[in-house]
């Protein structure tokens, strides 16, 4: 082994917070067993538990209509295209009623960045659904659409936060973060939320008491240090605020893109940039792995790479797939992914609560006897689970 790369990754097991130069040299490094051995050191100190968890969700975009350009993206319609929809609130409820019926117990609710709809339309949305579905966890709108809404309105954005709280919001998708450097942003999208704002989302959502994932697209424009840059913003917020329960990373899916060009970015650099991401964010308790992008061998994989979630069994996606990319998984298939590594397979909701005995019915979750508690000083495993379920401040429910 290279004598840096040795003492890099032995002081990061022992503890030792990952500076923005020794990541560059992890990312530049062809050692990928010796960054996934370190990486996995880490994932079991944090999570000794017997089991691996997953959630049972589906991705329902509302909206494909966008003012944005992104070159990264197959899924948009300008607005006024042909091919532009809202989805209709009957067939949008259906959806929801099929998951479900199914075992699923929350929605990813996502879209484009509409020119038209009002906040009180998104409002009356939320409501609809918390009325017909109580049960379900609204996991909606990422940062680049609460900045759109806030543009719409002509609203501040803490206001557009709390209203959307009272309106049933339960909680934020780390959606549109690509790579939060401003370069990069400016290079791949136009008409989009920049990196400050992007973060400040974020921000004040967890001022409210909310709790959001944060998300990493890589593999296109970006350099090393860029991709480095973004786990620094990612770490730094979570140095202030504490309110992001998860990272989730996976490379550009480049088919049927304006970036076709660029080469796909490979197994091996996923593996590797997820156990530098597991290694850097000492303050981020749950690491995804990104099967829907990457199969569910390589996802497996992810397991013994930093990651201690399989991710959500995902029972529509629309975005990734338009690229091209389409990978398909069983409720037994997830499950087997995980015992067949030899861990125990547990269903879990968004603020990361197991369900009882790892039931795949619509039971009560309950939060674990110890859970992974963050600060500035890393994570550590003690004490009843840090991330609340109930994410409106007590005065905002009356």
């Amino acid at each position: 082994m290279n004598p840096s790369i040795d003492r890099i990754l032995a002081d990061t097991v022992a503890g030792r917070r990952l500076s923005g130069a020794d990541a560059v040299t992890l990312l530049a490094s062809p050692n990928l067993p010796a960054i996934g051995r370190a990486a996995n050191e880490v994932t079991s100190r944090l999570h000794p538990e017997p089991w691996r968890t997953y959630n049972i969700d589906r991705n329902i975009n509302y909206t494909n209509v966008c003012t944005a350009v992104c070159d990264f993206c197959a899924f948009y319609r300008p607005p006024k295209h042909a091919e532009g929809y809202v989805l209709d609130r009957e067939v949008l409820m259906h959806k929801i009623e099929e998951m479900v019926s199914v075992g699923g117990d929350q929605i990813l609710l996502q879209g484009g960045l509409h020119p038209t709809l009002t906040l009180e339309w998104y409002e009356e949305l939320l409501r609809d659904i918390k009325a017909r579905f109580p049960q379900v966890n609204v996991h909606g709108f990422s940062p680049p659409e609460i900045h759109h809404f806030t543009k719409v309105s002509k609203r501040p954005l803490r206001e557009v936060l709390d209203r959307l709280a009272r309106a049933g919001l339960g909680s934020l998708p780390g959606g549109g973060g690509e790579i939060l450097v401003d370069r990069v942003r400016q290079e791949i999208t136009r008409g989009k939320v920049l990196t400050d704002d992007w973060l400040d989302v974020h921000r004040q959502w967890h001022a409210l008491g909310g709790r959001s994932t944060a998300t990493m697209m890589f593999g296109h424009v970006e350099t090393l240090a860029e991709r480095v840059e973004h786990l620094e913003r990612i770490r730094d917020l979570q140095d202030e605020t504490g309110g992001f329960t998860a990272f989730i990373c996976w490379s550009f899916q480049p088919d049927h893109t304006e970036m076709a060009h660029i080469p796909p970015a490979g197994p091996f650099d996923y593996l590797r940039t997820q156990a530098v991401a597991r290694l850097y964010l000492d303050n981020v308790p749950n690491i995804q792995s990104s099967w829907v992008t990457q199969g569910r061998e390589i996802g497996q994989l992810a397991l013994l790479f930093g990651a201690n979630d399989m991710g959500s069994l995902m029972l529509e996606e629309n975005v990734v797939s338009a690229a091209g990319t389409v990978h398909h998984l069983t409720l037994a298939e997830m499950r087997s992914a995980i015992s067949e590594l030899g861990w125990i397979p547990r269903r879990r909701n968004v603020f990361y609560e197991l369900f009882e005995d790892g039931d795949d019915g619509a039971l009560e979750a309950v939060r674990p006897a110890a859970a992974v508690s963050c600060g500035p000083a890393g994570c550590v495993t003690a004490g009843p689970a840090l991330f609340q379920p109930s994410l409106v401040p007590a005065a905002a429910k009356s």
